[in-house]
């Protein structure tokens, strides 16, 4: 009678089933801990790049807010010179047209005139004559030529230039005469264009009436 014999494998022995109850909830408590490190690195991590970009996005505000405050402030005291300007030109009268009407030279126009180059405004202006008396006008003791004076402004400059001529170089009224600078190059015309519409609107806004030349 053959006797049975039973083998136990390693996995089935009483240390081996001792030592895996030993060793498991280790690694698993383990794993577990890694798991949660991550958790708490991930987020902490994310954390702080949310308060470094809600940190950022403060400052930028910041930035833009004091921008806009300085643009604000800058408008409002071009505003306050503008109406100070303007106040200065009304002291002018409006321009009689029957004063220069026949007028088409250049050279017998009496007010203030202004040439425009690409970058630069000729100002024109007739100072007047500090003699009120008729007696010797025009002659060699009190040449015209004298009185007119040439300026070279930039146009960011024509407001407050045209706000200071004197009332007596105004003896048509508040009118000026604008044209495109003659010795301006042909591939400059574009801008000296821009330039005369740019002038006119400043003009316009100071309240002063404008001729153009040619065109008349």
């Amino acid at each position: 009678m053959t006797r049975a014999v039973m083998r136990l494998t390693p996995s089935h022995t009483p240390g081996a089933r001792s030592r895996s109850a030993r060793i498991h909830p280790a690694i698993l408590n383990l794993v577990i801990l890694r798991r949660s490190l991550k958790k708490i690195f991930v987020m902490t991590a994310l954390l702080a790049f949310v308060l470094a970009a809600c940190h950022r996005e403060e400052q930028a505000v910041k930035v833009v807010a004091h921008k806009a405050e300085s643009v604000e402030k800058k408008v409002q005291a071009n505003e306050t010179e503008l109406d100070q300007e303007r106040a200065e030109l009304e002291q002018i009268p409006l321009p009689t047209k029957s004063l220069y009407i026949d007028i088409h030279d250049p050279a017998a126009w009496d007010n203030p005139f202004l040439s425009v180059g690409p970058d630069t405004i000729s100002l024109r202006i007739l100072l007047p004559d500090a003699n009120p008396t008729p007696a010797g006008q025009g002659n060699m003791l009190r040449p015209e030529a004298a009185r007119r004076q040439q300026l070279e402004l930039r146009p960011s400059d024509l407001d407050k230039a045209i706000a200071a001529i004197p009332a007596g170089a105004w003896p048509y009224g508040r009118v000026i005469a604008v044209a495109e600078s003659p010795s301006a190059p042909p591939k400059d015309r574009p801008g000296v264009r821009r330039n005369v519409e740019a002038a006119i609107k400043q003009l316009n806004d100071l309240g002063v009436v404008v001729e153009e030349w040619p065109s008349r």
